[in-house]
């Protein structure tokens, strides 16, 4: 290395790394490989430094509402924390208000918070359920995740066309079949993607 500063902690990791894979750092197309791979997960791991609640706390109101807001197709994209290889797909929101609405794009944001952090699907669904539970206190929450892992595609039992769903119901979602069912009928219904 030359006489300037020393490389920040990630920077140090992903030049061992290129090391360790038998390549040379110091070569035109890796030159600047480490400060490249350092932002990228800087910004693909962002999610640590917002908090999920003041996502939604400056967008709440009060609204005599108390039908299903559902909001589809949200993408999402998160790094999976067994092998920090990317995993992707749609999000689908929906929750039952009592008194208090959130301004809808704050639901994708509250997503983006969550999935910008070393994730594993099944908390990544709970996460965004649980949240949105526990600030608009609503009658119910219903979160649907469906997602392509490239540590399903690119190794191991590399299968290609498989998707994950996993679905976290809560409130009135659990408790009754009817809001259930119409909430996937919406989720599914024009789905042509």
């Amino acid at each position: 290395m030359s006489h300037r500063e020393s490389p920040p902690p990630i920077e140090s990791v992903v030049r061992h790394l290129i090391l360790g894979l038998g390549e040379d750092p110091d070569r035109e197309g890796l030159l600047k490989t480490p400060q490249r791979v350092a932002r990228a997960l800087e910004y693909l791991t962002k999610g640590y430094a917002q908090d999920p609640k003041e996502v939604i706390n400056d967008a709440l109101f009060t609204e005599d509402y108390q039908e299903m807001i559902v909001l589809r197709d949200l993408d999402f994209f998160s790094l999976c924390e067994h092998h920090i290889l990317p995993f992707f797909g749609k999000a689908h929101v929906a929750y039952i208000p009592k008194h208090r609405i959130v301004g809808i794009s704050k639901l994708a944001r509250l997503v983006d918070v969550y999935s910008r952090r070393l994730q594993v699907q099944e908390r990544l669904t709970t996460q965004i359920a649980n949240t949105l539970m526990d600030t608009l206190d609503p009658l119910g929450v219903a979160v649907v995740l469906q997602a392509e892992h490239l540590c399903m595609r690119m190794r191991g039992v590399e299968k290609q066309n498989s998707v994950v769903v996993t679905s976290a119901m809560l409130g009135a979602f659990r408790s009754h079949q009817e809001t259930r069912q119409e909430f996937m009928t919406l989720v599914h219904s024009g789905n042509t993607r």
